[in-house]
Parts: structure tokens; sequence; C-alpha cells
């Protein structure tokens, strides 16, 4: 596997004051990608799956037009959104239904918000299935991407008639559902006339960025937890169905669909947001610091004294991290810490070690929801490659820690792609998710930079 193309992608604030996503920059960012991987491949390009970060959508406006820049999931009015439907519905009937992680963020409160602000329904298609349908693929939605929009019936795997109508929302304007590894067309447009690319399938994989790095997870035997190490930290395991009980609801774990109608059933953390946060600060500051100096130096510091929610809203903000994590400390009773770039490795220490901590706690939580021993963690992602933080994983959740591949999503990707041209098409869930291991344990990989928010294609 080999890298070809990468670049900035991250959300932008809006002229109205909101947090947006450059669609346009992302538009050419993957073209310019797809047309350099063609000039790479003289016999052709086979097909192209998207994965990307979940909950966040593209309006399709009825009348043809561009579609306007998609909100960003930070965005405040999804706040404001979950309070205002937590009077129509309560957050506990909403969380029985969809066995979903409460949190803000979710597409349901993110239509819910368009609609409290007076847009007009509109078709929508989450990132990932939007990229695919411009290229001409059927508008659809990948059950794994699906599955985060807190819009699903965890017991018929469907759209809930019950949230859409406690919401106020059109189902109508929903796309088809479809399971990880379906053929969607061949691609169309402008790309279709590049000689490599003019008989392309396209493939919806696992839409969702974790749900294809668990996929390009080879094997760790019968018993394994896995982290997902990014932005966010995805924090769980693989099981054959869903959990959704009293206990499981009040810990708030979630049931994502995984490849072959399995669940990664795992909670999200804020993950290596908070230390990218810290260190695009110091750059700004014009003392920035190299990642792996920054972790070297961090791990000759002492233990802290004590730790970081790591989970605050203040952490999940963007812009000023060392003051948000000052004022946790003093609001905590903790060490006040400098917030300056020369005292960045006290900081990194503590988050690094408050991240751990939360690690072993959810760890602990889904051995006992699951009856699994969970010795062996696979840790994958950008995340994955911090000595410091397997270090202290180890350390906090008593487990051997394997590292996955940094670019799991990735591979989990191709194999759905190459599972779907296996000579034989598997014939059940259960035989696809064979043969998607069966690819991923064969798929090379790739150190490319780190990113902030990631969208792969194949």
């Amino acid at each position: 596997m080999r890298l070809v193309h990468r670049f900035a992608n991250g959300p932008v604030p809006a002229l109205d004051g909101s947090l947006r996503w450059p669609l346009e920059r992302i538009l050419e960012g993957v073209d310019a990608g797809v047309r350099i991987a063609a000039a790479l491949a003289p016999v052709g390009i086979r097909s192209i799956a998207v994965d990307g970060w979940a909950v966040d959508y593209v309006r399709l406006e009825e009348d043809g037009r561009l579609p306007e820049d998609p909100y960003c999931y930070r965005d405040l009015r999804n706040v404001a959104a979950a309070t205002a439907l937590h009077a129509q519905i309560a957050p506990g009937r909403i969380r029985e239904i969809t066995g979903t992680e409460q949190q803000p963020i979710n597409t349901l409160y993110q239509l819910y918000a368009d609609r409290l602000s007076g847009r007009a329904p509109a078709r929508w298609l989450n990132l990932p299935e939007y990229l695919l349908h411009r290229w001409g693929a059927e508008p659809v939605a990948e059950y794994t991407n699906a599955s985060h929009t807190q819009l699903i019936d965890l017991s018929s795997r469907r759209w809930s008639e019950e949230l859409f109508d406690a919401a106020g929302l059109d189902e109508t304007k929903a796309a088809r559902i479809v399971p990880a590894g379906t053929l969607l067309g061949k691609l169309s447009g402008a790309l279709a006339s590049v000689p490599e690319l003019s008989d392309t399938d396209l493939v919806a994989p696992a839409c969702h960025d974790t749900a294809s790095a668990i996929a390009g997870i080879s094997e760790a035997g019968e018993d394994w937890a896995y982290i997902s190490c990014g932005t966010w930290s995805l924090v769980g395991a693989v099981i054959a169905a869903p959990l959704n009980s009293a206990a499981v609801r009040a810990d708030n774990f979630t049931n994502l669909g995984a490849v072959g109608g399995r669940c990664c059933f795992h909670k999200g953390i804020n993950g290596m947001w908070v230390l990218k946060q810290c260190m695009d600060h110091w750059a700004q500051e014009g003392e920035p610091w190299d990642i792996g100096a920054l972790v070297e130096a961090a791990a000759c510091e002492h233990p802290p004294e004590g730790l970081l929610s790591i989970d605050d809203p203040e952490l999940m903000r963007m812009g000023r991290m060392p003051e948000r994590i000052a004022a946790q400390c003093i609001a905590h009773g903790l060490p006040l810490l400098s917030q300056q770039s020369k005292d960045a490795p006290k900081m990194v220490s503590l988050i690094l070690h408050s991240l751990a901590a939360q690690y072993a706690h959810v760890i602990e939580r889904v051995r006992i929801h699951t009856g699994k021993k969970l010795e062996r963690v696979v840790m994958v992602g950008g995340g994955a490659q911090n000595a410091l933080l397997r270090q202290l994983t180890s350390e906090t959740t008593r487990a051997e820690i394997i590292t996955g591949p940094q670019e799991s999503s990735t591979v989990g990707n191709l194999a759905v792609q190459c599972a779907l041209r296996d000579g034989a098409t598997p014939a059940s869930p259960d035989e696809f998710a064979r043969a998607v291991r069966f690819w991923a344990s064969r798929i090379a990989h790739v150190e490319p930079r780190a990113a902030a928010h990631r969208m792969s294609h194949a």
C-alpha cells in the first residue's frame, strides 16, 4: 500500500460564526488524489471506496444548486438542538431505541438544528456516501455510518419512524440503507474521462472510518479489545450482537455497525484532539514542537499528581487548549501548569496519563458488559505510534498492547474491496467478514504523516 496524496481538511469558521467543513477544498483534494492514483495504475483502477469521519452530512438541494459547506459536528448549535429535542422525546428513550452513545454531535441533533433554524427539509447524505454519489453512485446510507446517526432502530436495523416523527424530520429525505461491501455502480463524470478510470466500480466499504479501522485488524486471537486512536479515541471490542441493557445504557456505550453484520461495542473518548490543539496553539505562538521530541520529553517527566477529565466538553472545543487545561486544573484542585511552549512536556504528560487512565476505565467496563477477558489490546491509528501512550495504556489496562497499522481505516477499506473481488462472492455475512480479515492480513502498511481528520480512498 502506498500513500499518494494527503491534504489539509480541518473545519473553518464561517462568516456567520458557524463552524463548517470546506467542502470545495475537500472535493478538489480527493479528486486530485484519485487522478494521482490513476496515473500510477496504467492497467486501470478497478474500484474506489470512501470512508470518513461520521455524523456530518451534505444537504442536497432540490433545485440543483451546489451544496453549502456542511456544518462541523463541533458547532455549538448542536448543544442547543439536543436540549430542545429532549423536551420532545426523553434522551433515555432515544438511547433505548438506538443503542447509540448519547452525544450532541450525532446527526439526529444536527438535522433537528436545521429544522429549528427554519431550513426547508432536504435530502442528505453523510460525507463518504456524498463523495460516492457525486462520482455517480446511487444515493445510499451505508449501515456502519448510518448506525452512528442516532436515527437507526437497533432491533430492526432500519430508520426509526419514532425518532423521525419526534424530531419532525422527513424520513423520505434519508437514503436507502445498504451493508458494507455494496457495489453502487460505475464512476461517471469528469473523472471517468481519465483512461484508467473508464471502467471503475464505486463501492460502499464500511463508510464509518472506525468500522473500516476495525476491519483492518486482521487477527488478534478470539478475545481482544481495540483502541482506534485519532482525533477521537474509540475503545471497545467486536461482538456478534449488540448490547443495550440498562447498565450498558447507563455507561453510554455505543453499538456501531461492523463488517459482516457484527457490532463494534465501544465508547468514544476525546482523543489526540487535545494534544493536537495544544501543539497548534504553541505553533501559532511561534514555538512549534516536533511530535516525536515532545513525546520523548514528556516521558522524562514525573507522573502528574492528578488527572484531567479528558471528556470535559470544554476540552472538545477548538482553540486555546492550554488555557482550557489550566482552567480545569484550577477547578479540580490540581497543580497549575505553565501554558508556555517551553513547559509543554509537563502538560503533554498530564494529557497522556489522563487519556490512558480513561482507556483503562472503559476497557474494564467492556470486560464487565461482554464477559471477555480482553488480555490483548490492539491500538491502531496515528495515536498508536505514540510510544508513551502505548506504555501507559499497557500499565493501566493490564493488557498486552499490539500495535496495528497507523492507516488501519485504509487497510479495512481496501480489504472490503478485495473481498468483493475474491473470485467467488462470499455467500453470507460471516464468510464476507472472514474474507475481509484474509485480505487485511495481506495488505502492506504505510507510514504517512498524521492528519486531524481523514477521508481515504483506494
